[in-house]
């Protein structure tokens, strides 16, 4: 058999995993019992081996990555435990809700925002060895498939065996699972062709906090009350345990093309791109990059908007689609640039190493993403921008759209600062707080595709203002003793949670 593939390490550790200390103070509510811990092992795989509970105990959050620098992981849970299918996740939710343990189910932790750090201990529910496509309607287009899957194997098996494709292939394809894609509502680089996880999403299988298996969704276009699959959708383990889901598959592509163009300013870039949306053009890729991005990555003078075009799928509609594209980049004052950039793009799109290189040489570096409609586009774009260059010891802010919808596009702020080693954490969570909140008043959404987790915590009730009730409410009943994945999105533990991060 196999041995199923496992997290990714963000960055090694200063010293070593096995002696790595929590950044985060030990929660007492979170300490098992050993007689506890003797029922998780009849369950299921379960260790308490050091370097495995440092190793669980963070995920891809750029903190992260700077506290391992000096030997520190985010939290530590009690116990790190591996299910091998839906009954035994029951199993260890029944124990776990009886006892009251906290439980953060994990998949390729390769979120960047905190959402699987095992913030009050319990345990970390690896949710890797669930993996697989289990079955196919080729006919439906609609793939059974278990939430520890990896993004290559899955696409692997869907071209090679079945030639169908799900067309989600987030930044962190490789190093990303099924069931994190769902959980935090991802996106992926095609989704302006494809859409967002949630477009895929057909049905789930959950486990909810006191072992109970629900499923959701299964026909197309039901109208029998509310969607619950939509419930547990970006809830990042908060409500339940993704165990199984089912998901759209289109036909593998028979034809591609590409294109790429200069604008004269980010603007016209934003207003072609906007024109051809709305004149019903789908590209799979539609990536307009701002001067500054535009001169590091993709050979531009600093001053001229780079787009990046790439579509797929019937070579007709293709060219088509194509055609649009080019209609409203030249109406737009758009000059052709060298498609060479799109492959380029390409054989780049999933590296993850300048993050590791940049944060071992004492940056602070990292990206927000948030959508808006068309018609603010540009003044959030300027208000998130300079309010990232207004912080103390900030370099850089640069601007891309990544996302494009019909009534709007996600664009995606990367910034970065040299603050003092001692200042590190602050400017951290001062470039946040600035960009996130001008984001914010200038009409934008809270995030487009990386989620809540644990860095965006302090904003939900500003995002969400009375809604965030319903949410709360949503969770007292679903999670009566507030026992999954507790102190992430903003939602009440009972304890004091806001106090652990970040630190005033």
């Amino acid at each position: 058999m196999t041995q199923p593939m496992q997290a990714t390490a963000p960055i090694e550790f200063s010293g070593s995993a096995a002696t790595a200390t929590p950044h985060f103070p030990a929660q007492t509510r979170g300490v098992i019992r050993a007689d506890v811990l003797t029922q998780l092992a009849a369950v299921c795989a379960s260790s308490t081996d050091a370097a495995a509970l440092a190793e669980g105990g963070r995920d891809w959050w750029p903190l992260s990555l700077s506290w391992a620098l000096r030997n520190e992981t985010s939290a530590l849970p009690g116990v790190v435990c591996r299910p091998l299918n839906t009954s035994e996740v029951s199993a260890v939710m029944c124990i776990c809700h009886k006892e009251n343990i906290p439980v953060t189910p994990a998949g390729g932790r390769s979120g960047v925002t905190g959402a699987s750090i095992p913030l009050y201990g319990g345990v970390l529910l690896d949710l890797t060895s669930l993996q697989g496509i289990t079955s196919v309607d080729a006919a439906s287009g609609i793939v059974e498939v278990l939430p520890g899957t990896f993004g290559p194997d899955m696409e692997s098996e869907l071209n090679s065996q079945h030639k169908l494709t799900v067309g989600h292939y987030p930044q962190s394809f490789d190093i990303s699972t099924v069931g994190g894609w769902i959980a935090c509502r991802g996106a992926g680089q095609f989704s302006t062709r494809y859409g967002k996880i949630e477009d895929m999403v057909v049905g789930l299988e959950v486990v909810l906090a006191d072992g109970t298996v629900v499923l959701t969704g299964g026909a197309p276009a039901a109208a029998a009350g509310p969607d619950l699959t939509e419930v547990f959708l970006g809830s990042e383990g908060t409500l339940g345990v993704i165990t199984r889901a089912w998901l759209r598959a289109h036909p593998l592509p028979e034809f591609r093309a590409t294109a790429a163009y200069r604008f004269p300013t980010f603007t016209q870039g934003i207003e072609a791109c906007r024109q051809l949306i709305r004149a019903g053009a789908t590209p799979a890729v539609l990536r307009l990059y701002d001067g500054s991005e535009s001169k590091r990555s993709h050979e531009g003078d600093g001053t001229q908007a780079t787009l990046l075009v790439l579509d797929e799928g019937n070579e007709q509609l293709v060219r088509a689609t194509m055609q649009v594209v080019q209609q409203y980049a030249t109406s737009n004052d758009a000059i052709d640039a060298d498609v060479a950039l799109v492959d380029k793009w390409l054989s780049h799109r999933n590296d993850t190493s300048a993050l590791q290189s940049l944060t071992k040489k004492g940056f602070v570096v990292d990206t927000i993403e948030v959508a808006a409609p068309w018609s603010q586009l540009m003044q959030v774009n300027d208000a998130v921008v300079q309010a990232i260059l207004q912080v103390p010891h900030a370099r850089s802010a640069t601007c891309h759209l990544s996302h494009s919808y019909l009534d709007g596009a996600c664009v995606y702020f990367t910034f970065a600062a040299t603050p003092p080693a001692e200042e590190f954490e602050k400017t951290y969570v001062a470039l946040w707080d600035a960009a996130q909140r001008a984001a914010l008043q200038a009409g934008a959404n809270l995030s487009h595709h990386h989620g809540v987790g644990l860095n965006r915590n302090r904003f939900m009730t500003e995002a969400l203002g009375t809604g965030m009730k319903v949410l709360q409410s949503l969770k007292t009943t679903l999670d009566p003793n507030n026992i999954l994945n507790p102190g992430k999105m903003g939602l009440s533990t009972g304890s004091n949670d806001a106090a652990l991060w970040p630190m005033r």
